[in-house]
């Protein structure tokens, strides 16, 4: 560690105008956009000013009015519940959005699982999805997030992968599943956001098949 402390990043008051559950336990929270950012960048979130912000994708497209965070309640955790209980009115203490995950208009795969889909749904939102593939990975069918609006935008490169249910034109098993199902895998750059045994697993698997190391960018999820 340098001698020189790393400077958190300053907190701003945001009002709550919207919250919607948009699955059993999993929110949408939105609030005024007052600045710039770039489709997969992060936010720092708290509730108040005395407890730990966390770490958030933006999940809105970067020239709309409202910036929208994707997040599910953890049972134990302090923030979630709290957001989750949140009213359009209330407040929340957001940082200035910063981060390296960025899309590009170069061709790519997105690949996610969970609320990870969170910063490739910006992107998407953004105007970037044009040469990608979105593979999506959940347990359960409600939780093919935004599954209808990609759908019909993104076609055939909209692929679901669904570990514990089935229902036809979705992948039954975890997205390792499906890749490993795939003969070919194209030169492109692999975009990896979920649970970090997703995207070690994964990483691995595509360095295995001679991806370079170089062309997969990976973002974790606590």
């Amino acid at each position: 560690m340098s001698a020189k402390a790393k400077k958190e990043p300053q907190l701003f008051k945001q009002v709550v105008t919207n919250n919607e559950e948009i699955s059993p336990g999993v929110h949408v929270i939105s609030f005024q956009r007052n600045s710039e950012f770039l489709p997969g960048q992060v936010v720092k979130i708290g509730v108040d000013t005395e407890h730990p912000p966390r770490i958030y994708s933006i999940c809105s497209g970067n020239q709309e009015d409202e910036i929208r965070i994707l997040f599910n309640i953890k049972d134990d955790g302090f923030l979630t519940p709290k957001m989750a209980a949140m009213i359009p009115g209330d407040i929340l203490y957001v940082s200035e959005p910063y981060g390296s995950f960025l899309g590009t208009n170069e061709p790519a795969w997105w690949i996610a699982t969970g609320t990870g889909i969170a910063p490739f749904y910006a992107m998407y939102r953004s105007g970037i999805s044009e040469n990608k593939t979105l593979i999506h990975g959940v347990r359960h069918l409600n939780q093919f997030y935004f599954e209808d609006e990609l759908e019909w935008s993104m076609g055939k490169n909209y692929v679901r992968c669904c570990s514990q249910e089935q229902s036809c034109d979705v992948f039954t098993g975890r997205v390792s599943n499906y890749l490993e199902g795939l003969t070919d895998l194209p030169d492109v750059k692999y975009y990896l956001c979920g649970k970090a045994l997703m995207v070690v697993e994964v990483r691995d698997m595509l360095i295995e098949r001679g991806v370079d190391y170089a062309n997969i960018i990976a973002e974790i999820y606590f």
